[in-house]
């Protein structure tokens, strides 16, 4: 496992173009990971440039870049604004997301984010966080569970799941990946196993890290701290979080309403330069699987 690489990023040189990167200009990764992306910024910065790094993952300060360029913020872009603020840019001229989990993650039986290896049910991308899955598991309400695996999991059978976690968990903790396999296999098609499982372990990760409640915090800061002209690149992987950003970039507001003056022009913040998402290509996809589910949207900030 120490062989396999932190993270391989998707759509990278996409991603990059999308951003349109100054050289003297300040930029924002927000999700730093294995740092490939924000590798890829540096190389397009000339000496006045900078960049600034987000993750809340105490693992990923191991890759941070040693240049006086770069800033490594140890934090959730949740809080995006208030970082900015703290560290001198207030302003900034691109913003990158993507939202994808690291291979590192997925790869760590110990985090527990993969149905493919036992361990504990952890999931926390940050482990100072107070409640991981198997707390999230042993504490939520039924109707809570349901909520979460129906929303989130987009399970058909989300609500028979929930109902059997709670009725087992006090014979035995729900508190391994194994154990969760079991109880899950009953409620899912066993033609599309690996496809349900993993929707039963994103949902409980989206539940856990509160993804969905930061993503809406970020892209509402985002307009306040983008520059105009600045340029809004994220990188989604579920249909949950795609409608979220492509109704944002669209209208500028999280509810996807697009807004109007009294002659009819669109009141929209920003311009939304991908009228479709941008995916891997076949090559992209056969060198990184994992990028397959990848969709890139880019805006720019008016």
């Amino acid at each position: 496992m120490n062989d396999q690489p932190y993270h391989i990023p998707a759509l990278l040189d996409a991603t990059i173009k999308g951003l349109d990167i100054k050289p003297d200009g300040t930029y924002v990764d927000v999700t730093f990971g294995g740092g490939g992306h924000s590798r890829a910024i540096m190389r397009q910065l000339g000496g006045e440039g900078r960049l600034l790094s987000f993750d809340q993952d105490a693992d990923a300060m191991a890759n941070a870049i040693d240049d006086p360029r770069f800033t490594f913020v140890y934090g959730n872009f949740r809080f995006l604004r208030n970082f900015l603020r703290f560290y001198d840019a207030p302003q900034v001229d691109g913003i990158l997301a993507d939202l994808g989990v690291s291979f590192h993650h997925f790869d760590d039986p110990e985090r527990g984010f993969s149905f493919r290896f036992d361990g504990p049910l952890d999931m926390r991308m940050n482990r100072r966080a107070e409640h991981s899955a198997a707390w999230l598991l042993a504490n939520a309400s039924e109707e809570e569970l349901a909520r979460m695996f129906t929303l989130y999991g987009e399970l058909r059978q989300g609500k028979r799941l929930a109902r059997a976690i709670v009725k087992e968990r006090d014979n035995s903790p729900v508190d391994t990946v194994k154990r969760l396999i079991d109880l899950s296999r009953p409620f899912i098609d066993k033609r599309r196993e690996k496809k349900e499982l993993a929707q039963v372990f994103q949902a409980l990760r989206i539940e856990v890290n509160g993804e969905m409640e930061a993503l809406q915090a970020f892209l509402r800061q985002t307009l306040e701290v983008l520059k105009p002209g600045g340029r809004l690149a994220i990188i989604t992987y579920h249909s949950l979080e795609d409608r979220l950003v492509k109704n944002f970039m669209r209208t500028g507001n999280l509810d996807g309403q697009l807004r109007q003056d009294f002659y009819g022009r669109n009141l929209s913040p920003l311009h939304l330069l991908t009228s479709k998402p941008i995916i891997p290509d076949d090559d992209e996809i056969e060198s990184n699987p994992r990028s397959r589910s990848a969709k890139l949207r880019i805006a720019e900030k008016i």
